[in-house]
């Protein structure tokens, strides 16, 4: 990954010239994986294009990995991804900046044990296989989880898979265990046991994870009314959801959508959906999250994670200062 990572930063020199050209053709690609949240619900409703009158084109990607890469190479503009990759991204000099938080993942990662495996605990994981996508907040918890129950990291075999391999390997019983979020998560819960989640280790150990969009420094600096528009529209399907919990059934075209764009049953997003906490923007732009340079969370969070991720050999620096890599300005501008 990082040597791609490389390649794709040098590639960037190239595209800064046509920094202003995505500006002048109002058009936008964005980076999107499999999560439940309530934004998929604009994204079948059209809303942001209904709103900017830009063209938006959706990429699916199947990491936060996949993600990051995209954005270094210029494939992307715009991409959703956890702490830990954007943190990993910063890391290596990819010009990106974190401007929404998509959800405190809060209980809505997981560790899961499938049944059968002998792993009642973290520390019986001990010579099994765990999958789970490397470099996302999942393998980032994962190691945190591993170290705080005494059990090093090393004894367990930790596979490279994305969530559609996942449930793959898991359905041919050869892995352990996993730790990953829905729709994956509510598949594997069916035969397994949930050992710990991502909201009981942060509360443990401090180390929150989040779900965040990023924007490539080059396409915010010719695209700053896009943005604020952008920001609003993810603002107000979040409030629609907040507001009417209750209203978001299986068989409501909200839940349709995000079953549709994120791949899950109908059936299990609301149950996953309850699972986050999804923070409105006057709350965002506070040093509680985005606000604040250096005293933000998401600024300390990225940091505290690029810390880890070295220790683990996964990036080889840290930056002095993660607040490059924060950028509250369009979430102070939203209602």
């Amino acid at each position: 990954m990082n040597r791609r990572l490389s390649m794709a930063i040098a590639a960037l020199g190239l595209l800064g010239a046509v920094g202003q050209a995505w500006g002048q053709s109002k058009e936008v690609v964005i980076g999107y994986q499999d999560m439940v949240v309530p934004w998929r619900y604009a994204q079948e409703t059209q809303e942001v294009e209904k709103r900017t009158g830009y063209k938006v084109t959706y990429r699916k990607l199947g990491s936060g990995a996949e993600v990051v890469r995209a954005l270094a190479s210029g494939a992307i503009h715009i991409g959703e991804a956890g702490s830990s990759p954007f943190a990993s991204a910063l890391s290596q000099g990819v010009p990106i900046q974190v401007f929404w938080i998509l959800d405190n993942i809060n209980d809505a990662e997981a560790l899961v044990a499938r049944n059968g495996s002998g792993v009642n605990t973290l520390a019986d994981l001990k010579g099994k296989k765990i999958g789970l996508p490397f470099v996302s907040t999942t393998h980032f918890h994962a190691l945190v989880a591993l170290q705080d129950a005494g059990v090093d990291p090393k004894s367990v075999q930790i596979l490279n898979l994305r969530p559609p391999e996942i449930l793959a390997a898991w359905a041919r019983g050869d892995i352990d265990a996993t730790f990953v979020w829905d729709p994956a998560l509510a598949e594997v819960k069916k035969n397994g046991k949930v050992i710990v989640t991502s909201g009981q280790i942060a509360a443990k150990t401090g180390k929150a994870t989040f779900d965040g969009l990023a924007v490539s420094r080059d396409f915010a600096k010719a695209n700053d009314a896009f943005l604020t528009q952008f920001v609003q529209v993810l603002a107000d399907v979040d409030k629609a959801y907040t507001s009417n919990r209750a209203g978001w059934t299986a068989d409501s075209p909200q839940v349709k959508a995000v079953a549709k764009w994120s791949g899950a049953q109908p059936a299990a997003v609301p149950d996953s959906l309850s699972l986050y906490a999804f923070v409105p923007p006057a709350e965002q732009a506070t040093s509680k999250w985005l606000g604040g340079g250096k005293d933000a969370v998401v600024t300390k969070s990225l940091a505290a994670t690029a810390a880890f991720l070295k220790e683990q050999g996964t990036i080889q620096n840290v930056l002095p200062d993660y607040s490059v890599g924060v950028n509250p300005s369009w979430v102070e501008r939203a209602k």
